[in-house]
């Protein structure tokens, strides 16, 4: 049986299938597939390695309805039209857990660099602009003691509560549809109304799946609930905020400030707006980019194809109910 993947990945990866003798199939040159691409390739392959942004829609799965198993180097599968794979019996495997301390390291470090104007001030320098010094120019604020509010509270915004209590003793408030007894009971966490959420938060950050109910969720009217000396995180999915309602609020001051690894359409534009604010910092969607996290990912992958072709469950299932088919 053969597997097809989507990127280039390291030998050892590839070599995982091999010793299990399946043969591998491999991208590799520096565009995304296209959707015609794409299914070429599946429907030369038992298994679909997808790394990248490959939508799984529901042409794509009738297409390659004889597909033993497809799985994601991700955790995110808003990609992915899940009920058809399900409706095909295509079992469709992720990688949850690995990047959770990853990415709230990430979502820690831009709260911080909007908070001093890091990314701006560096730009200064390139700009030659150091030069006189004055005592009041360019002030960033101090996050001791400022309350975090967490929209999402999973297992990414655990980790960063926990960082965020440990180095600034911030208070934290959070809404989700269920509580996070761990949260309430290790980190004094308070479960609270999005309205709620949205006046008492200082540091308000974004870490909630991407549904029809979260698209935008963060827009205009929004924003405009929240302190004008708010930041706004958010390391989830671009979509969750509305960027020209964010842009606005900065511009005019009913928000302070942001920090983003995703962006609203993404990637973002070298011309966005956001990228010259003294007070914006935009990563590239760098969340899980470190080496150890990377590798545990893509071995989570492996074990999903694996099993997958095996005829066994997939360790990691998004839609386990296609085994009651």
């Amino acid at each position: 049986m053969k597997v097809f993947i989507t990127r280039q990945v390291p030998p050892v990866i590839k070599q995982a299938f091999t010793d299990q003798g399946f043969q591998t199939a491999e991208w590799t040159e520096r565009r995304n597939l296209t959707p015609e691409e794409l299914i070429r390739y599946a429907k030369e392959s038992d298994g679909l390695f997808s790394v990248g942004s490959n939508r799984i829609d529901r042409s794509f799965l009738q297409e390659c309805r004889h597909l033993k198993v497809i799985a994601l180097c991700s955790v995110g599968y808003d990609r992915v039209d899940v009920p058809a794979a399900t409706e095909l019996g295509i079992p469709i495997g992720n990688t949850p857990g690995v990047l959770s301390k990853t990415t709230a390291d990430t979502a820690f470090l831009l709260m911080q660099n909007v908070a001093r104007k890091a990314l701006h001030m560096h730009k200064e320098i390139l700009r030659g602009n150091w030069d006189f010094f004055d005592p009041m120019a360019n002030l960033g604020v101090e996050l001791t003691g400022k309350t975090l509010g967490i929209y999402g509270l999973g297992r990414i915004g655990f980790e960063l509560a926990k960082s965020c209590r440990l180095a600034f003793d911030m208070p934290v408030i959070y809404h989700n549809r269920g509580r996070n007894e761990q949260a309430e009971k290790e980190l004094g966490a308070r479960r609270v109304s999005f309205d709620e959420l949205l006046r008492q938060s200082d540091i308000l950050s974004v870490h909630a799946n991407l549904s029809d109910e979260t698209r935008e969720v963060f827009n205009r009217d929004t924003f405009s609930k929240m302190k004008s000396s708010a930041i706004f995180i958010n390391t989830a999915r671009g979509q969750l905020h509305r960027e020209d309602d964010l842009r606005q609020a900065i511009e005019t001051g009913t928000i302070w400030g942001a920090g983003l690894d995703v962006t609203n359409p993404e990637p973002s534009a070298s011309d966005n707006p956001l990228l010259d604010m003294p007070t914006v910092a935009v990563l590239p969607h760098i969340g899980s980019a470190t080496v150890e996290t990377r590798m545990k990912m893509m071995q989570l992958t492996v074990a999903n194809i694996i099993a997958g072709l095996r005829d066994e469950k997939l360790p990691h299932c998004v839609n386990p109910e296609v085994y009651l088919r």
